[in-house]
Protein backbone atom coordinates (compact mmCIF):
# COMPACT_ATOMS: atom_id res chain seq x y z
CA UNK A 1 0.00 0.00 0.00
CA UNK A 2 1.10 3.62 -0.92
CA UNK A 3 1.55 5.81 1.89
CA UNK A 4 0.55 8.42 -0.47
CA UNK A 5 -2.18 6.85 -1.79
CA UNK A 6 -3.51 5.35 1.93
CA UNK A 7 -3.53 9.46 2.88
CA UNK A 8 -5.32 10.29 -0.63
CA UNK A 9 -8.24 8.05 0.42
CA UNK A 10 -8.25 9.39 4.16
CA UNK A 11 -8.53 13.01 2.64
CA UNK A 12 -11.14 11.89 0.05
CA UNK A 13 -13.67 9.91 3.15
CA UNK A 14 -12.93 13.48 5.05
CA UNK A 15 -14.03 15.29 1.75
CA UNK A 16 -17.11 12.82 1.23
CA UNK A 17 -17.97 12.96 4.78
CA UNK A 18 -18.53 16.88 4.12
CA UNK A 19 -20.21 16.45 0.76
CA UNK A 20 -22.48 14.54 2.17
CA UNK A 21 -23.69 16.96 5.11
CA UNK A 22 -23.55 20.07 2.84
CA UNK A 23 -22.81 19.18 -1.00
CA UNK A 24 -20.17 21.29 -2.63
CA UNK A 25 -17.67 21.30 -5.77
CA UNK A 26 -15.10 18.51 -6.14
CA UNK A 27 -12.72 21.55 -7.00
CA UNK A 28 -13.57 22.95 -3.42
CA UNK A 29 -13.19 20.04 -1.58
CA UNK A 30 -9.76 19.82 -3.35
CA UNK A 31 -8.50 23.15 -2.46
CA UNK A 32 -9.97 22.70 1.20
CA UNK A 33 -7.94 19.38 1.58
CA UNK A 34 -4.88 20.98 -0.19
CA UNK A 35 -4.88 24.19 2.07
CA UNK A 36 -5.38 21.95 5.26
CA UNK A 37 -2.81 18.89 4.45
CA UNK A 38 1.14 18.78 3.77
CA UNK A 39 2.68 17.91 0.45
CA UNK A 40 2.85 14.00 0.11
CA UNK A 41 -0.23 12.88 -0.72
CA UNK A 42 -1.47 11.64 -4.03
CA UNK A 43 -3.33 14.40 -5.09
CA UNK A 44 -4.38 12.86 -8.51
CA UNK A 45 -5.87 9.63 -7.05
CA UNK A 46 -7.97 11.71 -4.31
CA UNK A 47 -9.41 13.64 -7.02
CA UNK A 48 -10.21 10.49 -9.65
CA UNK A 49 -12.51 9.07 -6.17
CA UNK A 50 -13.92 12.11 -5.21
CA UNK A 51 -14.85 12.69 -9.16
CA UNK A 52 -16.35 9.29 -9.41
CA UNK A 53 -17.98 9.15 -6.19
CA UNK A 54 -19.96 12.63 -6.93
CA UNK A 55 -20.98 11.65 -10.23
CA UNK A 56 -21.96 8.33 -9.31
CA UNK A 57 -23.19 8.55 -6.21
CA UNK A 58 -26.95 7.06 -6.63
CA UNK A 59 -25.27 4.49 -8.69
CA UNK A 60 -22.81 3.67 -5.90
CA UNK A 61 -25.98 3.84 -3.23
CA UNK A 62 -28.05 1.61 -4.90
CA UNK A 63 -25.64 -1.00 -5.13
CA UNK A 64 -24.63 -0.51 -1.29
CA UNK A 65 -28.31 -0.45 -0.02
CA UNK A 66 -28.22 -4.24 -1.23
CA UNK A 67 -26.30 -5.18 0.87
CA UNK A 68 -27.37 -3.49 4.42
CA UNK A 69 -29.87 -3.75 6.88
CA UNK A 70 -31.69 0.13 6.78
CA UNK A 71 -31.21 2.94 3.73
CA UNK A 72 -28.46 4.12 3.10
CA UNK A 73 -29.81 7.63 3.96
CA UNK A 74 -29.82 6.44 7.74
CA UNK A 75 -25.75 5.33 7.64
CA UNK A 76 -23.62 7.36 9.40
CA UNK A 77 -22.06 9.70 6.74
CA UNK A 78 -18.88 8.44 8.02
CA UNK A 79 -19.64 4.56 7.12
CA UNK A 80 -21.17 6.17 4.47
CA UNK A 81 -18.32 8.13 2.75
CA UNK A 82 -16.22 4.76 3.33
CA UNK A 83 -18.78 2.64 1.61
CA UNK A 84 -18.95 5.10 -1.26
CA UNK A 85 -15.18 5.30 -1.57
CA UNK A 86 -14.63 1.89 -1.49
CA UNK A 87 -17.73 1.09 -4.13
CA UNK A 88 -16.30 3.34 -6.13
CA UNK A 89 -12.72 1.96 -6.02
CA UNK A 90 -14.28 -1.58 -6.66
CA UNK A 91 -15.79 -0.09 -10.27
CA UNK A 92 -13.52 2.13 -11.50
CA UNK A 93 -10.12 1.15 -10.21
CA UNK A 94 -9.19 -2.43 -11.06
CA UNK A 95 -5.89 -1.29 -10.83
CA UNK A 96 -6.36 -1.72 -6.81
CA UNK A 97 -6.70 -5.50 -5.73
CA UNK A 98 -10.12 -6.01 -4.38
CA UNK A 99 -8.54 -7.08 -0.78
CA UNK A 100 -6.45 -3.70 -0.59
CA UNK A 101 -9.96 -1.70 -1.26
CA UNK A 102 -11.73 -4.00 1.39
CA UNK A 103 -8.71 -3.73 4.04
CA UNK A 104 -8.29 0.51 3.44
CA UNK A 105 -12.18 0.54 3.77
CA UNK A 106 -11.99 -1.16 7.18
CA UNK A 107 -8.69 1.17 8.43
CA UNK A 108 -10.49 3.94 7.15
CA UNK A 109 -13.61 2.93 9.40
CA UNK A 110 -11.65 2.40 12.26
CA UNK A 111 -10.15 5.96 11.99
CA UNK A 112 -12.52 8.11 11.44
CA UNK A 113 -16.05 5.66 12.78
CA UNK A 114 -17.60 4.63 15.64
CA UNK A 115 -16.84 1.70 17.80
CA UNK A 116 -17.57 -1.02 15.35
CA UNK A 117 -18.83 0.37 12.48
CA UNK A 118 -15.42 -1.11 10.56
CA UNK A 119 -17.03 -4.55 11.44
CA UNK A 120 -20.37 -3.29 9.43
CA UNK A 121 -17.85 -1.76 6.64
CA UNK A 122 -16.67 -5.21 6.07
CA UNK A 123 -19.49 -7.35 6.27
CA UNK A 124 -20.63 -4.96 3.23
CA UNK A 125 -17.31 -4.25 1.28
CA UNK A 126 -16.90 -8.45 1.40
CA UNK A 127 -20.70 -8.32 -0.48
CA UNK A 128 -19.69 -5.45 -2.75
CA UNK A 129 -16.56 -7.26 -3.73
CA UNK A 130 -18.24 -10.60 -4.43
CA UNK A 131 -20.99 -8.65 -6.55
CA UNK A 132 -18.68 -6.37 -8.38
CA UNK A 133 -15.81 -8.30 -8.69
CA UNK A 134 -16.83 -11.58 -8.83
CA UNK A 135 -14.02 -12.93 -11.15
CA UNK A 136 -11.44 -11.33 -9.32
CA UNK A 137 -12.79 -13.73 -6.38
CA UNK A 138 -13.06 -16.63 -8.13
CA UNK A 139 -9.37 -16.93 -8.78
CA UNK A 140 -8.61 -17.17 -5.08
CA UNK A 141 -8.62 -21.35 -3.81
CA UNK A 142 -10.94 -21.99 -1.41
CA UNK A 143 -9.58 -21.62 1.83
CA UNK A 144 -7.07 -19.06 1.00
CA UNK A 145 -9.10 -16.41 2.07
CA UNK A 146 -10.16 -17.82 5.91
CA UNK A 147 -6.20 -18.81 5.91
CA UNK A 148 -5.13 -14.96 5.25
CA UNK A 149 -7.69 -13.52 7.48
CA UNK A 150 -7.07 -16.13 10.47
CA UNK A 151 -4.66 -14.33 13.26
CA UNK A 152 -0.83 -15.26 13.31
CA UNK A 153 -1.24 -16.44 16.49
CA UNK A 154 -4.46 -19.15 14.98
CA UNK A 155 -2.23 -20.35 11.56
Amino acid sequence: MSNGRHHARELAVQALYQWLLNPQPVDTLIRQALDNEPAGFDVERCRQLLDGVTAHAADLDIEIARFVDRPVTSLSPVEHAVLLLGAEELYRHPDVPYRVVINEAVELAKTFGGTDGHKFVNGVMDKLAASIRPGELASIRPGELAAKRQPASEK
